[in-house]
């Protein structure tokens, strides 16, 4: 009894050192996480306050400089002959030969192509009754001659009437020559007297590439008449005379003058640019999607070994105004007020003032702007502001 009652006194005696030993780790990890908690309450105030406090104001700094100010537009227009002849058949018919491509170049004069004539039935008729005709009127001639003849001879007739006879009989003889050459021509669109200028054979009427042959080997061809413009056989032109064609707005057409050199860039050919006179304007505008435009014409100077094709698109810069060697500064520096013009001029070094002064600008060409009065080399003018990159926000 006395051994199990001390037993149970040494279990009490360790309960109560283990709850003691308990209550004082319970005791300093309370003050423990209440420090931590002070640290982290007192650096999230810092931050906050940090954020909050406003960053100081920067701007751009310019000083003007001496400099050319050009005031340049852009037309957009394509690249053509200035001639660009259409050749045509000067008889309907079938085309039997093509004589060229596409790309070739060819004398005037030289043959394109061949066409087979289908006579119209209207005019055969009628070509075969003149020879008809002809060939009776002959024949008359022939038996008036053959008597007249004779009678002249016995001197029975004078000199003049048998004369007049016998130019009666050539004439006759000149008239069914002509109606054969006329049958042949509406038969065959060629005759024997006029062989050589057959209007079976299309010739070019110019020198130069042929640019395009629209027809083929079978196709029919019509002359041109009152009711048509006729088949073009092909189309030709002298690619060594070369033009922009263009179109610019109404607000700066009235800066141009005939004559105004222009700098042609051709989209396909990067590294190339042509030289050009503006030599037509037109003097009636054109609507197109809703703005009044006027057409221009430019001469190319030098074509550069060929390298250009008909129909190329291209872009025209034109220096529209100049200002020469004078006072500029960047366009992002004036505030404009109205019809006024200002700058802010920085004053001091270390802490900056800025102090507004109106200025007198002339000619700009969107970056940088012509100042004629207000302002002096040694000065330097303030800018946009300058926009820091946020990297907290950013992470």
């Amino acid at each position: 009894m006395a051994s199990h009652e001390h037993q149970t006194g040494r279990c009490d005696e360790r309960r109560i050192k283990e709850n003691i030993r308990y209550k004082r780790y319970e005791k300093v990890f309370k003050v423990d996480c209440c420090g931590d908690c002070r640290l982290i309450f007192i650096g999230t105030f810092v931050f906050l306050y940090e954020k909050s406090q406003p960053k100081p104001v920067e701007y751009t700094e310019f000083t003007p400089k001496m400099a050319d100010v050009l005031k340049t537009t852009v037309i957009t227009g394509k690249i053509e002959p200035r001639n660009e002849v259409s050749v045509k058949p000067q008889i309907s018919g079938i085309i039997t030969e093509i004589c060229k491509e596409a790309g070739d170049y060819v004398q005037a004069g030289e043959v394109i192509a061949k066409v087979k004539v289908i006579p119209d039935m209207g005019q055969l008729s009628s070509a075969q009754a003149r020879v008809r005709l002809a060939e009776i009127n002959l024949k008359q001639a022939q038996v008036d001659y053959g008597r007249e003849e004779q009678l002249f001879k016995k001197q029975l007739v004078s000199a003049d009437e048998f004369d007049k006879v016998k130019q009666a009989m050539k004439q006759a003889r000149e008239e069914v020559t002509a109606a054969e050459d006329a049958l042949q021509v509406v038969r065959d669109g060629v005759s024997k007297s006029n062989a050589s200028a057959s209007s079976t054979l299309i010739r070019s009427t110019i020198s130069g590439i042929i640019l395009d042959i629209p027809v083929k080997v079978g196709n029919s061809v019509i002359l041109a008449n009152t009711f048509n413009d006729g088949t073009t056989i092909a189309s030709v032109a002298n690619m060594n005379d070369l033009i922009f064609r263009g179109n610019i707005d109404e607000t700066e057409v009235g800066s141009l003058v005939t004559g105004m050199p222009m700098k042609i860039t051709i989209g396909a050919l990067q590294n190339l640019n042509f030289e050009a006179n503006l030599e037509y304007i037109s003097p009636k505008a054109v609507e197109n999607n809703g703005a009044n435009q006027f057409e221009v014409k430019a001469a190319i100077r030098s074509t550069k070994g060929g390298k250009i094709r008909s129909g190329y698109s291209a872009n025209a810069e034109i220096v529209l105004a100049k200002a020469t060697h004078v006072l500029t500064v960047p366009e992002s520096a004036i505030e404009f007020s109205g019809d006024s013009t200002f700058v802010y001029i920085i004053k001091g070094s270390d802490k900056k003032t800025y102090e507004r002064k109106q200025v007198t600008t002339g000619l700009s060409d969107g970056v940088n702007i012509e100042i004629k009065k207000g302002l002096g080399l040694k000065d330097k003018v303030r800018g946009p502001q300058v926009i820091a990159e946020n990297k907290d926000d950013d992470e």
